[in-house]
């Protein structure tokens, strides 16, 4: 008689989860964000210890952290690292394009979030405990620096493009002496005006169900929020996108010295992966990852027929990819506004730049600045 495998919590709940997704669409309270620019360089899914700063790199994009300084301990606050500042940022970008604010409360807000993703902001006082390692990696994304850095090409000119930004530029965080791991009520942070511009610009939308099931592995949320954005960009165009296993090593498996044990560690998270992106289509191309044009992005308009029984979900599409932005000047962002006051300039940008970036060299802006003044014209028509 054959011997029944036993099937794990970890192993159920995450069956409970793909149940789920593939039954369901998702709702706008099972909505998240992530910000394009940390889905192709991710955080770091180790301490990188006492370095003065820490990058990752993909192909033209450079992202580059360097840790704050804690005044009241003379030490730096670390690098945030793992799947908890992920979070974090999953959080921050939804609750921004949410309330169209820098600002952000957190308390309430953040302890509900994290709470939906099977974790708790109120126990676990033990040095591995949610609600200690939230505290900790929340003071440590406050309190970095990141900046992007990319090489660009204009009217025959090479050049290096740079933003360096604050993640958050105020913050008020309330802790409760007798439990100093729980963050209290009336604890809000305001994001650097920089970051802030940066990451409602282009999100990549995703499906929190998801997350919740990959929320242990730091690698397999990257994973999943970056093939999602792969797969738009698949669809899109109609073509294939291909990654090899170097490439990928290099944009995400930087904690990984052995190509071999990446490839190995990334083939474990995508069958994880599969489970909970019902859109997701893979190809059989050896050397990497092919995404195929089949796919659809996590929150993509789609129908799922789960026996007998279909459902759909309309989403906004993220915006497609472009060349590394080359900076708006300061009084061409306020005229957009002065004249567009409901409409975000960094969208309308997005598209400027995918635009551009179609043309030949030769035809395109010769001035950027009053060539997207232009293009926003007729961007704006019917859009409010």
């Amino acid at each position: 008689m054959a011997t029944q495998k036993t099937i794990t919590p970890a192993k159920r709940k995450l069956i409970d989860n793909s149940v789920a997704i593939f039954g369901d669409a998702a709702t706008s309270k099972e909505s998240a964000y992530m910000a394009r620019e940390l889905v192709q360089c991710t955080l770091p899914h180790k301490n990188p210890g006492d370095i003065p700063a820490w990058s990752r790199r993909n192909g033209n994009l450079i992202l580059t952290i360097r840790p704050g300084w804690n005044s009241n301990k003379q030490e730096v606050y670390g690098y945030p690292y793992g799947t908890i500042p992920r979070l974090i940022l999953f959080w921050i970008v939804t609750e921004a394009i949410r309330t169209r604010s820098p600002e952000l409360e957190l308390g309430t807000s953040i302890s509900g979030f994290m709470e939906e993703l099977g974790l708790s902001s109120y126990t676990g006082r033990g040095k591995r405990g949610d609600a200690v390692r939230l505290k900790e990696q929340m003071e440590r994304l406050f309190n970095s620096f990141i900046s992007f850095e990319g090489n660009i090409e204009r009217d025959g000119r090479v050049g290096t493009a740079r933003i360096n930004m604050a993640v958050a530029s105020e913050s008020m965080l309330w802790w409760n002496p007798k439990t100093p791991e729980q963050l209290s009520w009336g604890s809000r942070v305001k994001l650097g005006k920089e970051f802030y511009d940066a990451i409602t610009a282009a999100p990549v939308p995703v499906d929190m169900r998801a997350l919740k099931a990959l929320k242990k592995s730091p690698l397999a949320l990257d994973l999943y929020a970056w093939l999602t954005y792969e797969s738009f960009r698949a669809h899109k165009n109609g073509e294939s996108r291909f990654t090899s296993w170097e490439k990928l090593h290099s944009q995400m498996g930087g904690d990984y010295t052995n190509i071999a044990d990446f490839r190995r560690k990334v083939k474990a998270a995508l069958t994880k992966i599969k489970l909970v992106y019902p859109g997701l289509k893979l190809g059989k191309t050896l050397g990497g990852i092919e995404v195929l044009p089949e796919s659809l992005t996590a929150l993509q308009p789609r129908t799922v027929t789960i026996e007998g029984t279909a459902t759909r979900v309309e989403v906004e599409e993220p915006h497609p990819p472009h060349p590394f932005p080359i900076p708006l000047k300061t009084t061409t962002i306020e005229k957009f506004r002065r004249f567009y006051p409901r409409l975000d300039p960094y969208a309308c940008q997005a598209d400027f730049d995918t635009w551009q970036a179609k043309l030949e060299p030769s035809k395109r802006a010769k001035s950027y600045d009053r060539a997207f003044m232009g293009f926003a014209a007729g961007w704006a028509v019917g859009k409010g």
